[in-house]
């Protein structure tokens, strides 16, 4: 069995993704999330699928919460083997009104944790001469939208970090992939319809069509199912020569 610690996995795309790894049977899951039925979250998971699971409620702001977690992880299972950095929080705003603290917790959240991370279980992956490291970055972190300074800095970021340990990793079998979705539905997305449905006096269905997936050739949501089959596409260890890569999932928005 391997080992995997996937960052904000109670809920949205991080709670997709574990369900795939876990339907394989295949991996042991260390679960992370601020939802205070986290622990029953990952639990309920690990019953169903009849794996070892672990829950932290690591603070992604908290570098030291984040290395006691990698810390337990290792002291429980004895090796991480795949890292998934996909927490992440997102604020629309013009520049001029962009709130300094929004600023910097979603550069904290999206790009300085997945740093604390991948510094955190390097050693044992490099030791054990295996290491399969995914970042969940964004369409944004290929292309820019208005209003979301914040979020496409730190995709941006995060492709970078991605590309600087794919080189790192590559004489120790350790390989750093980013994934970039384009629109995702989940729960956070929905609200997200909803509200702007609400200021724009748009119906839902325009504001998916004419705002959400506009950019988009294939105008269809991306799936966590497709997230979580590429993920574990890139953990394979067959997928030893994929690495620096940033893998866009968008529906075409980047082709155009």
């Amino acid at each position: 069995m391997k080992t995997v610690l996937i960052t904000g996995s109670t809920s949205g795309i991080g709670l997709g993704i574990a369900r795939e790894f876990a339907k394989t049977k295949k991996y042991q899951i260390i679960f992370n999330g601020l939802e205070t039925n986290g622990p029953d979250i990952a639990a309920s998971i690990g019953k169903e699928f009849g794996i070892d699971v672990m829950y932290s409620p690591a603070n992604m702001l908290k570098p030291e919460e984040l290395r006691n977690m990698v810390s337990e992880g290792l002291a429980k299972f004895g090796k991480i083997d795949v890292l998934i950095n996909n927490a992440g929080i997102q604020h629309v705003s013009p520049i001029e009104d962009f709130p300094d603290d929004k600023w910097l917790a979603i550069i904290g959240i999206n790009l300085n944790s997945a740093f604390y991370l991948c510094k955190a279980v390097w050693p044992g992956m490099k030791a054990n001469k295996f290491g399969r490291i995914i970042n969940i970055a964004s369409a944004h972190g290929l292309v820019a939208s208005e209003f979301k300074s914040a979020y496409v800095a730190s995709k941006h970021g995060i492709v970078g970090l991605t590309k600087t340990l794919g080189l790192e990793g590559a004489p120790f079998n350790i390989t750093c992939n980013a994934i970039c979705p384009g629109y995702v539905k989940t729960p956070l997305v929905e609200k997200q319809i909803a509200d702007q449905a609400k200021a724009h006096n748009l119906s839902e269905e325009d504001v998916i069509s004419k705002v959400m997936l506009m950019k988009q050739a294939v105008k269809e949501f991306v799936s966590v199912e497709t997230l979580g089959q590429m993920a574990l596409l890139l953990a394979d260890e067959r997928s030893n020569t994929i690495t620096g890569t940033a893998l866009p999932i968008d529906g075409g928005w980047n082709a155009q």
